[in-house]
């Protein structure tokens, strides 16, 4: 008699998008403002471009719109989403949150809709929690989106900062679906999640609704920043892997915040991985935080370099300290 293989439910990814401003900003066109340099910038950071959100574009509108794609490329209505989470640090009002607006662009008459706030972390918060109630039954169909306008806490005089952010949206769908218990099958396989909040001085906003009751410009002492997310991203693709039961040669693609090039090529030398398996798109979209990751990703999907079947490594840090990965079967 032979025994049926274990079986599990597990948020599989249907179907990836992004969501852009209109305005593509090259460093030669920064430069022309910001006391600045083409070279300068691509040799520290290695971006040559971002986009910035322009009148009428907003973290919910930039949101709406990768939704929109994720949901084409899935091949469902938006009436079969139960759950929105939005990942973001620059949300449209202090409140509601922008998933409910993004709810409402969308034609959904009701479903559950939030967001979660951990900076650059926040799509592998999002997608963890989205996970956890897909497994736990308490939803079958979302959206996770990680949306950002950071053009609009930046302060526009300090050039070390400036010149490293910008704007954009990307999203996936995640759906239920049964699957063998093994790495092997699709879905989420693994998520780790950290926060340190000793080190808020290191990378913050100067305001906000309960301090200044201003927005606040955002701050950052970039050395030490860069020191902490090698040796904190190596760990956590570590830890995420052990979990997962993969061998780190068995990685077919990480796709990390993209934060920094130098960040990136330290951290794939750290883990012993080639740099060709590391997926960067840090160049012509600069650091846009919480969006970075899943904006990478649609972008390798659609270009085909990711395929159905590989595997795939998410993960990021961002202010608080925050830091997360998660392993993923595509």
């Amino acid at each position: 008699m032979t025994v049926p293989a274990a079986t599990v439910r597990r948020a599989v990814i249907l179907g990836t998008g992004s969501g852009l401003p209109a305005r593509c900003v090259t460093n030669v066109e920064l430069a022309e403002t910001v006391d600045t340099s083409d070279e300068w910038i691509v040799e520290r950071t290695g971006i040559r471009s971002r986009y910035i959100a322009g009148e009428g574009e907003t973290t919910a509108t930039l949101a709406t719109d990768a939704a929109r794609a994720a949901l084409d490329a899935a091949g469902i209505e938006p009436q079969a989403v139960d759950l929105i989470i939005v990942a973001t640090a620059t949300p449209d009002q202090t409140f509601p949150a922008s998933a409910t607006k993004v709810q409402a662009l969308l034609g959904i008459d009701d479903c559950v809709a939030f967001d979660v706030q951990a900076v650059c972390s926040g799509f592998l918060y999002a997608l963890s929690v989205a996970d956890s109630m897909i497994r736990s039954g308490a939803a079958q169909t979302a959206l996770v989106i990680g949306a950002e306008t950071f053009s609009r806490i930046l302060d526009w005089e300090d050039r070390t900062t400036c010149v490293l952010f910008g704007d954009g949206a990307g999203a996936i769908v995640l759906t239920a679906a049964q699957v063998a218990n093994d790495n092997a099958s699709q879905g989420i396989l693994a998520v780790k999640l950290h926060a340190d909040g000793r080190h808020n001085q290191l990378l913050y906003v100067d305001g906000g609704p309960s301090t200044t009751g201003t927005v606040g410009k955002l701050r950052m002492r970039g050395q030490e920043v860069f020191r902490h997310a090698v040796t904190n991203l190596a760990a956590v693709l570590r830890e995420v892997s052990e979990t997962a039961g993969i061998a780190i040669d068995e990685i077919d693609w990480v796709v990390p915040h993209q934060a920094n090039r130098r960040i990136l090529d330290a951290t794939a030398r750290k883990l012993g991985l080639a740099p060709e398996r590391v997926i960067v798109t840090v160049d012509r979209h600069a650091n846009t935080s919480a969006a970075s990751v899943p904006l990478a990703f649609d972008a390798a999907v659609r270009d085909g370099r990711i395929g159905r079947g590989d595997l795939v490594m998410f993960e990021a840090m961002g202010g608080g300290f925050t830091w997360g990965a998660a392993a993923v079967r595509y």
